[in-house]
C-alpha cells in the first residue's frame, strides 16, 4: 500500500465510484464528496495527497473549489470535465490545476495520471538534492532558493509555491541563462505521459512570475524568448541584448501573459 490519501469531489455517483475503485487498486485511501462545500470540508478534515476535482459541481463549482484549495495548499489537483474546450483547460491551468482529464476517460489513464502527480509531488526533495555536488542554496541577491528545505524567499520574504511551481523554478535556476523550451520544462518539472502539451508551461510561468515579482527597473526574472522558450536571468547577470535579440526580447516582455 502506498499510504497516499485521495479526495474525489464528483457529483455523479457512478463516476465517483469508478474513480474510487481505480485509486484504491493503486493503493490510495479514498474519500469522496458530492458537492463543492462537502469537498472543502473533507479537504480540511483529511488533508489529502491528491484531489480529483470535477468542474460541474452543485453548491459550488469546481473553479471556486480550486481557488479555495489553492489559497490553502499546494496539493496536486487533477481536474475533470465533460467538455473539451481549450478555454476550460486554460482556466484550469491558470487557476493552479496540475493536470486535466476529459470525460469519459480510461481507468489506466486515470491511474497513471494520479500516480504520476503524487510521485512528482513527493519526489520534489529528491529532484532538488539528488546531486550533492550542487550548491544547497541559490541566491541571486534577491531570490533565494534553499534546495534542502524547499524554502523560497524574495528580498527576505517567504514565497509559497506549489510543487509544480517549485520544480519549475528549480529547473530554471539550475539552467540559468539558458533558454529552455516548453517541452524541456515539461520533462524537467512535470509528468506528462499522455502529452497534455506545453500550454500548461505558459500559465505556470505566469503564476511563478507573479509570485517572484520583478526587480526594480528591469523586466521579469523569467524571460520569454519568442519561438524558443524561457530562461531565468539573475538581476546582476543581466546584459544588453545581443544584436538580433532585442526585438525578440521586447516582444516577449510585451506579452500580456
Amino acid at each position: 500500500m502506498s499510504g497516499w490519501r485521495a479526495l474525489v469531489i464528483e457529483d455523479e455517483r457512478d463516476v465517483a465510484f469508478g474513480i474510487r475503485v481505480v485509486l484504491e487498486r493503486g493503493g490510495f485511501a479514498v474519500t469522496t464528496a458530492p458537492t463543492g462545500p462537502d469537498g472543502l470540508r473533507a479537504f480540511h478534515g483529511d488533508r489529502p495527497d491528491l484531489v480529483i476535482l470535477d468542474i460541474g459541481l452543485p453548491g459550488m463549482d469546481g473553479w471556486t473549489v480550486l481557488e479555495r484549495i489553492r489559497d490553502l495548499s499546494d496539493v496536486p489537483i487533477l481536474m475533470l470535465t465533460a467538455h473539451g474546450q481549450e478555454s476550460e483547460k486554460v482556466k484550469g491551468f491558470a487557476g493552479g490545476a496540475d493536470d486535466y482529464l476529459l470525460k469519459p476517460f480510461g481507468n489506466a489513464e486515470l491511474g497513471a495520471r494520479a500516480q504520476a502527480l503524487v510521485r512528482r509531488s513527493r519526489g520534489t526533495r529528491g529532484m532538488a538534492t539528488g546531486d550533492t555536488r550542487r550548491a544547497e542554496v541559490f541566491n541571486d541577491g534577491s531570490v533565494q532558493l534553499n534546495f534542502s528545505s524547499h524554502e523560497v524567499t524574495v528580498d527576505g520574504v517567504p514565497i509559497a509555491l506549489t510543487p509544480t511551481e517549485y520544480r519549475l523554478l528549480v529547473a530554471l535556476v539550475r539552467h540559468q541563462g539558458q533558454v529552455l523550451s516548453p517541452e524541456k520544462l515539461l520533462e524537467l518539472a512535470w509528468s506528462d505521459p499522455y502529452g497534455i502539451g506545453p500550454e500548461r508551461v505558459k500559465y505556470s510561468i505566469l503564476r511563478l512570475r507573479r509570485k517572484l515579482g520583478a526587480p526594480p527597473g528591469v523586466g521579469a526574472r523569467i524571460e520569454a524568448v519568442r519561438g524558443f522558450g524561457y530562461r531565468y536571468r539573475s538581476p546582476q547577470r543581466r546584459r544588453p541584448p545581443a544584436q538580433g535579440e532585442e526585438d525578440a526580447h521586447r516582444s516577449a516582455r510585451s506579452e500580456s501573459w
